[in-house]
Order: structure tokens, then C-alpha cells, then sequence
């Protein structure tokens, strides 16, 4: 059966969202159509102020809505520490645990020549900047446990080092109430890797 043209377009778009297929483009479509007018208006209005009110920090390209995001902006966070990730959300992940206090710098991706992924496609200039003006003691990355993100830590790591700044990984392992059994070969290498006293 044929859906209408504004619901069949509506369906496109939220197909086109990552993660969202024709079963959940479905069921989002028929909430919003089933909701109260106010509700999807609220909904649009959100999307539509986002798009207007936020783009990358300045200083680290996370997101922001003024000149700088809230952690360049705040005094209280350690500046002799930057975190290095790839994109923006992973800034969120790392605040979420409340065990990070240091400053960030997002990448914008991660090297993948495959992709046509180069050194000049990311932030890698102004992280160097960065480097040289502030004075920062230990650089963290913290890029993805895959081939682009390893990559990525390990041509970042040989520009950094000769500046005389400490340069250090994510631990990577074992998650938490796992069983060794049902994990992988990498993992558990880099489990053994990255034990610790206790």
C-alpha cells in the first residue's frame, strides 16, 4: 500500500538518519502523526535551532554555541591536559564518566587513506598550534581501538613526542562483568597488555 506524499517524504528523510531504518522511520512518522500539533512543532523548532545556534569551538572543534564550547571556557578544567578524540560525541562519551578534568581537541575523523582520509583533512595543524602556544604537559588520545584510530594515535604520537610532552593511550581491554571466554583475540591481547598491579 502507498503511503500519502507527505508521509511517504517524511518517511525518506528520517530513513536517511543513521541507524534508522523503514521499520523505525515507520514508527517515528506515526508517533509524530499521532502526537499533538505542539509536540512536532517543538520537535522541528529543536532542529531547526540547532542548526542555527550550534558549530565547532574555535579553539577545539567540539560543539559550541558561543566562540568557544563550555569546557574551553571553563576555569576549572586542568589545561595541561588535552584529551584527543575524533569526533565531537566522543567528548560526551569521555564527560560522561566524570573522570576526566583536562582539556579536549577533536580531530574531525581519523586518518583512513582508504577513505582519502589525509593529515591535512583533520585538525592536526591546530592541534600543533595548540601544543606550541599552551602549556600543556600530557596529551591523551583517546581515538577509536581500530585500524584508522591506532593509525591516527600512532602518526600523532611521532609528531608530538620530540616536543618533550607526554604522550599517552586509553587503556583497552576487558569490559566490565565480561567473560573472558567470549572475547575476542585483540581484546584480550590488549587486556594482557594493559594489566596493572593491584
Amino acid at each position: 500500500m502507498e503511503s500519502a506524499p507527505a508521509i511517504q517524504k517524511l518517511l525518506d528523510e528520517l530513513e536517511r538518519m543513521p541507524g534508522v531504518g523503514p521499520k523505525s522511520a515507520q514508527r517515528i512518522a506515526y508517533w509524530l502523526l499521532n502526537s499533538p500539533r505542539d509536540s512536532a512543532l517543538r520537535l522541528a523548532d529543536a532542529i531547526v535551532e540547532v542548526k542555527d545556534a550550534v558549530h565547532f569551538c574555535s579553539r577545539c572543534f567540539n560543539y559550541a554555541e558561543g566562540d568557544v564550547c563550555e569546557v574551553c571556557a571553563s576555569a576549572s578544567r586542568d589545561a595541561s591536559t588535552i584529551c584527543v578524540v575524533s569526533e565531537p560525541r566522543d567528548v560526551s562519551a569521555i564527560e560522561r564518566t566524570a573522570a576526566y578534568s583536562g582539556l579536549y581537541h577533536v580531530l574531525g575523523g581519523a586518518l583512513s587513506p582508504m577513505d582519502g582520509v589525509g593529515p591535512d583533512d583533520l585538525h592536526i595543524t591546530e592541534l600543533m598550534a595548540r601544543l606550541s602556544d599552551e602549556s600543556v604537559a600530557e596529551v591523551v588520545f583517546a581515538t577509536n581501538p581500530n585500524v584508522e584510530g591506532e593509525t591516527t594515535a600512532a602518526y600523532l604520537a611521532r609528531l608530538i613526542k620530540p616536543l618533550g610532552i607526554k604522550v599517552t593511550r586509553l587503556a583497552s581491554g576487558l569490559p566490565v562483568g565480561g567473560d573472558l571466554e567470549f572475547a575476542d583475540e585483540v581484546t584480550l591481547g590488549r587486556a594482557i597488555e594493559s594489566r596493572r598491579a593491584l
